[in-house]
């Protein structure tokens, strides 16, 4: 069983960090598109902005329709992170167990 577990959970660690990354991205490219410092009919810049905006809009969704409306103010973002950083904890304090276990 420990065989089969300690992989899996790395994988899920990675999705993890991969999402982490993809949020962090898109948090970015969101300011320098208000503040104007990138061309957004750049097709570079477009292409990144909706491949992070497919990765990480349906973790953001569910979490919108939970929290309450502070105006302009976008929680979601914030909140995905700590629940990712949440998952990577367990998983790696999981891996760690698993790895005493069997010594």
């Amino acid at each position: 069983m420990d065989i089969l577990l300690a992989p899996l959970l790395k994988v899920i660690i990675s999705i993890a960090n991969f999402l982490t990354f993809a949020i962090i991205v898109r948090m970015i490219l969101s300011w320098l598109f208000l503040f104007g410092i990138v061309n957004s009919y750049s097709n570079t810049v477009s292409s990144i902005n909706e491949f992070t905006y497919r990765l990480t809009e349906p973790l953001f969704s569910p979490i919108r329709r939970l929290l309450p409306n502070i105006g302009n103010l976008d929680l979601a973002p914030i909140v995905a992170l700590l629940g990712l950083y949440y998952i990577i904890e367990v998983c790696t304090a999981a891996i760690l167990a698993l790895m005493q276990h069997s010594a």
